[in-house]
């Protein structure tokens, strides 16, 4: 999987992964009241003086920022990345309103957008069409007569994003990341992770409640009696557990091995004796293929007993559930909306409101049609000057890695010269593609939001079942344009900055260099680290999954990287300590790629010939300007539910123990602020792997 900068957002499959306001916004349905603008790379309104740098610098920059940007109430959070999402919501709402006029002179990417976005608008038509839309899929599962037809009604809903029982689709080979193969991966439950079902204590206990209660809502908007709706819920709770019991946790998911397990079709077929994938695969419309990577064989030998052991009326209301939580949204009636956000969105990450109508069709129009709306995104925010100097700035931090690499001391001759290759075969993709999608062949239908959706999803599905058995190419795009994110990918060997997160105060051209470096170059060293991470190290420079290490450069590699584990494990959120495997990768990234800024800042005002102990006008020296710029990213306000959920479920640690825990590490950072041995700010092991 890629990996995100930022923090994952409780969306589930949302759910792996944001301008200031001098105000908290208001918005209506039809837009936005209060415009929003990007903030200056140094915001000193944020900042709390009067706290001491050496004992809490997160406090220090960021003291101020939950007084002036409390958390919105259609948020489970406020934070830069937030802030930043919304002023590129409100760049998108403008171009997709203009593009939504029935205009005859709208070019064929205009009148997809603007139709598809307009019909997502369009509540009044799609409350009087109701549950009529879901009928058809209804039926399909109603006419179900026998669990042998599961296979073809199942493929079905891989095409239309529902993900009962399993997910289907293609991924490049990782022992031939030139190849793409088709896999099969675990799915089918509704909580966020499988330790979800089984964790005892009484927060735990409540979610359980409140999800088995949330799908009896569901089903009786469906037309269920109290009484059925309670019963089924049960029985859906229950085999969902079920699959829990057989699926892998979160962390055992994060080393590529455990989810790498190529075999013939014949063999996967014996896993699930009771499930033909002949007629999956040829329900699919993919193309054929003779091997597939099985992520987990366990949890399809499990899924299979699942299936044996289960009557078929609890598969079906099950399907029902899965086919009612997967499209519940603003393409189907308000009270099934409204329900789904309420456990979601109110029960899971604590957030009060649901977000303005707006905001949801720009996001929902955004996933159907990416490339057509990013690419008026680029034309409207983002000139090719801040593409090469992005460029620039990437290429000054991969200069800084090679010195890196070179410096090590722990790592062989050997070892390091396959880290360089690796490293000078990272490509980079800054801004947006150089070819765009073409979307032709995909009907948008002006007042058929609900047709829209399940079209707009089987087009990306079967653009992405083509790639099996082809060459991989790597000059595609995975992420829209007005993203706020990035993130490295290992089978690409790329790192990915789409133009949304280029903006200010993470980027801006005209800003000096320190903050530039201390922001987003922070984000650009943390992307490169993830090459070399945990994770990202066991593959080669053309994205293969390959041991190039030495045993003994692996064992020491291990030995740095506990350190790490062991420094975030003992982070606490509420009474839940962080899990350091889980978030090691995140963790090592976050400390290489600031290390890198910091040496990549280094080089580049020696070249300026930049007087680093030269204040300001702000009052700092270039090198403190560097961490307030690296400390603000994290500036935030979390609801606990979000905390709670970030900390057992999500590889990336909470923002405060991203800014401390990174900066505890450089004596750099003490030297710079003055800080004294014994202060908290001042570790006496620090760690460090890159």
């Amino acid at each position: 999987m890629p990996k995100l900068l930022c923090r994952a957002l409780p969306a589930l499959v949302a759910l792996l992964c944001s301008v200031t306001l001098s105000a908290q916004s208001t918005s209506n349905a039809s837009g936005p009241k209060q415009t929003f603008k990007l903030v200056p790379s140094l915001d000193k309104d944020i900042m709390d003086t009067s706290a001491d740098p050496c004992v809490d610098f997160y406090q220090y920059a960021c003291g101020n920022w939950s007084k002036l940007h409390p958390i919105p109430s259609d948020s489970p959070d406020s934070d830069q990345f937030y802030n930043m999402e919304q002023y590129n919501r409100q760049v998108l709402h403008g171009i997709l309103e203009k593009a939504s006029a029935p205009d005859p002179s709208r070019d064929a990417n205009a009148q997809k957008i603007g139709d598809y976005y307009a019909s997502c608008m369009d509540e009044a038509a799609i409350q009087k069409k109701g549950m009529s839309v879901l009928q058809p899929e209804l039926d399909r599962i109603n006419s179900l007569t026998g669990k042998d037809q599961l296979p073809e009604l199942l493929a079905h809903y891989q095409l239309i994003n529902v993900n009962a029982f399993l997910g289907y689709g293609s991924q490049q080979d990782f022992k031939d990341a030139t190849h793409s193969v088709a896999f099969v991966a675990q799915n089918g439950i509704g909580l966020p992770e499988k330790d979800y079902y089984f964790r005892t204590g009484p927060k735990d206990e409540e979610i359980r409640k409140q999800y088995v209660q949330h799908i009896t809502n569901m089903l009786k908007l469906l037309g269920e009696s109290d009484s059925q709706a309670a019963t089924d819920a049960a029985a859906i709770m229950k085999l969902e557990t079920a699959l829990a019991k057989v699926s892998l946790d979160v962390t055992s998911q994060r080393d590529p091995h455990n989810v790498y397990h190529m075999m013939p079709l014949k063999q996967l077929q014996a896993l699930t004796p009771n499930f033909n994938w002949e007629n999956f695969y040829g329900q699919t419309g993919s193309p054929t293929f003779t091997d597939i990577n099985v992520a987990e064989p366990d949890f399809f030998k499990g899924m299979s007993q699942v299936i044996a052991d289960t009557d078929l009326a609890t598969i079906k209301v099950y399907l029902r559930w899965q086919l009612v939580s997967s499209l519940a949204g603003s393409i189907l009636p308000k009270a099934l909306d409204q329900e789904k956000f309420d456990f979601n969105g109110r029960k899971l990450v604590g957030i009060p409101e649901q977000e303005p109508r707006w905001k949801r069709c720009v996001g929902s129009t955004d996933g159907a049609l990416p490339e057509a709306l990013g690419k008026a995104y680029v034309e409207e925010v983002f000139p090719a000057s801040s593409k090469t100097k992005s460029l620039q700035m990437i290429h000054d931090i991969e200069a800084a890695m090679d010195r890196d690499i070179e410096s090590l001391d722990w790592m062989s001759a050997a070892t390091k010269k396959r880290a360089e290759e690796k490293l000078h075969l990272i490509a980079n993709k800054v801004g947006y593609p150089d070819k765009w999608r073409d979307y032709s062949k995909l009907d948008i239908v002006r007042g058929d939001a609900f047709g829209n959706n399940l079209r707009a999803a089987e087009f990306e599905s079967h653009r992405q079942l083509a790639k099996i058995g082809k060459p991989v190419d790597r000059e595609e795009w995975i992420t829209s344009t007005p993203t706020v994110n990035a993130f490295y990918n290992p089978s690409m060997n790329d790192i990915n900055f789409p133009a949304g997160v280029l903006q200010s105060p993470f980027f801006d051209p005209a800003q000096i260099a320190a903050l530039n470096y201390g922001h987003i170059g922070l984000f650009m060293g943390h992307e490169i680290t993830h090459g070399f991470d945990d994770e990202g190290r066991q593959f080669d420079g053309h994205g293969n999954l390959d041991d190039w290490w030495t045993k003994d450069d692996a064992a020491k590699f291990t030995q740095k990287a506990q350190c790490i584990v062991d420094e975030y494990s003992k982070f606490k959120v509420g009474d839940t300590h962080l899990n350091g495997k889980l978030t090691l990768g995140e963790n090592t990234a976050d400390n290489g790629g600031m290390r890198l800024a910091y040496m990549a800042y280094l080089a580049r005002a020696a070249e300026e010939g930049a007087d680093l102990n030269q204040k300001a006008e702000d009052g700092y020296t270039p090198i403190q300007l560097l961490f307030l710029g690296f400390a603000q990213d994290w500036c935030s306000e979390w609801r606990p539910e979000l905390e709670r959920l970030v900390a057992t479920t999500d590889p990336h640690s909470p923002s405060r123990f991203r800014a401390n825990g990174v900066l505890v590490n450089m004596p750099e950072f003490g030297k710079a602020f003055g800080c004294k041995a014994g202060q908290p700010m001042v570790s006496a092991n620090a760690c460090r792997v890159w």
